[in-house]
């Protein structure tokens, strides 16, 4: 058995252990099997943006047939529907406002991928992305469950990046900077979200009962 094993490893000699220089090398310019799996990351990143933007296209339709509604309902003056329409649109835009959030997160990740894939700073630019996909996984799940799927699938190829990298042996003492950093990039997301909000989406009559159908005691 032995002598098997020996003639094996003429024909398939074991790699070397690289040494620090090599090591560093490889972390600043990842070698090809870790690029490739940054290539499809990226890649299944845009795919899923382009189905929040398709689900968001379809929403703001929606959003405009309930607004609509709800005009017609304030100039027939019936009340009661006006406030039924206007709850709808509350709902609506406020899983718009969640969607906008995920999507312009997905956009800042994947500017983060291509900027570690153009200069190879994989140490410092990959564990922060690392950490908004699973904040994003969580956060997509109870909305799109689809997408909070395939996040967690993009978020486990990734972590394998980082592990091929030694990313994590090397920063494991520093967890905290990159959740703050995870957590500052899905702050301006959501900042993002909310300037568009407003922007794009005209404000409801407030001349009927709220929402929740209760008057405010004076």
């Amino acid at each position: 058995m032995a002598r098997v094993e020996d003639f094996a490893k003429v024909w398939s000699p074991q790699p070397k252990e690289p040494g620090i220089i090599e090591k560093i090398k490889n972390t600043i310019n990842p070698p090809p099997p870790l690029r490739h799996k940054l290539a499809i990351a990226l890649y299944k990143l845009r795919v899923q943006n382009n189905k929040l933007e398709y689900i968001i296209a379809k929403m703001k339709e929606r959003d405009q047939a309930l607004f609509e509604k709800v005009v017609q309902a304030q100039i027939e003056k019936d009340q009661t529907r006006a406030a039924m329409y206007a709850a709808e649109v509350a709902e609506l835009r406020k899983m718009i406002k969640s969607l906008l959030t995920a999507k312009y997160a997905i956009e800042r990740v994947t500017l983060r991928l291509e900027t570690v894939m153009t200069m190879g700073d994989v140490l410092v630019g990959l564990a922060p992305v690392v950490g908004v996909i699973k904040d994003l996984r969580r956060y997509l799940t109870s909305l799109v469950p689809e997408i909070g799927i395939e996040m967690a699938e993009i978020g486990e190829l990734l972590e394998s990046v980082v592990t091929e990298a030694g990313e994590f042996t090397s920063f494991m003492s520093m967890p905290s900077y990159y959740s703050e950093e995870a957590k500052k990039i899905m702050e301006e997301a959501a900042a993002v979200a909310e300037q568009r909000m407003k922007a794009e989406f005209p404000e409801l009559p407030t001349a009927f009962p709220t929402p929740s159908g209760q008057q405010d005691q004076k």
